[in-house]
């Protein structure tokens, strides 16, 4: 899947959409340090009300929030051994193929099991699984919000799960009307906290406008922090590396090249040319066209082509060797451009931390005045601070 695909299959979670039908939802409810499923609930989704629809819908969205390798992370699942019956893969599978609702809740209800079984949680939880089709035209459109009679679509049935925590209501004071009386309000319904899912999962992926069955698309929490227990024993899946990884990787690499010390030009020229293979792929019309990655071959030309010095091939295959412990290892070009993971590359100093744009690396500069270290920044405008024009000071020349 890209970040397109998630999007257009986000977006379609509105009621009434006629892009994506649920027909089922299963909901479980899970208390505190259990093992043990509290209370479960199989219902049609169109027998909920609108409110408790939208709600839902609103959840839903939530968990596909983010973007791939920072909060969402496609999983391929690890092979299933010979006769094991409880592998996420086969169960999501089976229930997606399953005509009888029973079967379908049966097979969700074992992976719910395999959750409590995996970790004992700290507040309960109730866990939701809905199973739909999910239609992609191949034609755009302007508002592409309806489907046209003459429009080819993809038809896709999937399986959704969120998980959420819930919380007690807290206690309040209220004013009685018919009594002429102050009382307090204590509730002891706990409330389930749709808004904010602490993960959860979309089955199949998406390859090609096609179900890939062979992965599954995992939603953390938080960003750049996957529940790998979760990934391995619930879901079955194969290691995964976030994006704030692979650009650490990177760093380390380029410090076995050339060391710790390096200009800001020739930085900057690191990253302009990664960049520019980003926005080659981005300008391509092939929707297929795979996310450029960088091995050690490519390591090697951003390298030489950023201005750096005595590059070889040698010195970039033993970097990776002694970072990542294999010369084949690739991570994702995507992944190592700053405005990637952030919105700018952090300067840091004893005295401040300054945000940069990373394009505008090439106008900062270390140089010494008066025996002390300072960073100059190149400016073609006025310095602004909180509203006040800097004055120009000649203090360099």
């Amino acid at each position: 899947m890209n970040n397109k695909d998630v999007a257009d299959i986000r977006k379609r979670f509105k009621l009434d959409s006629e892009l994506l039908k649920i027909t089922d939802i299963y909901n479980v409810y899970i208390q505190q340090e259990s093992s043990e499923i509290f209370h479960e609930e199989s219902r049609s989704f169109s027998l909920l009300d609108r409110e408790q629809q939208e709600l839902f819908l609103a959840n839903f969205k939530k968990v596909l929030g983010g973007k791939l390798d920072i909060k969402l992370f496609e999983v391929k699942f690890q092979p299933q051994e010979e006769g094991q019956t409880d592998h996420t893969q086969h169960l999501l599978y089976e229930g997606l193929e399953s005509k009888e609702v029973a079967e379908w809740k049966e097979n969700m209800q074992r992976i719910a099991l395999k959750m409590v079984q995996d970790s004992q949680y700290e507040k309960d939880i109730v866990v939701t699984f809905i199973r739909g089709n999910y239609h992609k035209t191949t034609k755009r459109k302007s508002d592409e919000s309806e489907m046209d009679f003459r429009d080819e679509t993809y038809t896709t049935p999937f399986i959704l799960s969120s998980m959420n925590q819930t919380e007690l209501p807290k206690s309040s004071l209220v004013f009685d009307f018919v009594e002429k009386e102050f009382k307090s309000n204590v509730l002891v319904d706990p409330v389930i906290k749709l808004s904010s899912p602490i993960g959860g999962f979309l089955f199949p992926s998406f390859t090609d406008n096609a179900a890939d069955i062979n992965h599954v698309l995992y939603a953390a929490s938080k960003a750049n922090k996957p529940d790998f227990q979760f990934i391995e024993n619930v879901l079955n899946g194969d290691e995964i590396v976030t994006a704030e990884e692979d650009k650490a990787v990177f760093e380390e690499i380029i410090k076995a090249v050339i060391g710790d010390e390096v200009d800001s030009r020739t930085l900057a020229g690191v990253y302009d040319e990664i960049n520019q293979m980003l926005v080659i792929e981005a300008e391509s019309d092939d929707d297929d066209e795979e996310t450029p990655m960088m091995d050690v071959k490519e390591v090697e030309r951003v390298l030489k082509a950023s201005g750096m010095k005595d590059i070889s091939t040698e010195k970039v295959e033993r970097a990776f060797q002694q970072v990542v412990e294999d010369k084949t290892y690739e991570m994702k070009a995507s992944h190592i451009v700053p405005s990637y993971t952030s919105k700018s590359i952090k300067i840091s100093t004893k005295v401040a931390d300054i945000a940069i744009n990373p394009q505008d690396l090439r106008y900062v500069k270390q140089v010494n005045y008066n025996g002390k270290r300072c960073v100059l920044i190149e400016v073609e405008e006025d310095t602004m601070i909180e509203g006040f024009k800097l004055i120009s000071e000649d203090l360099l020349e």
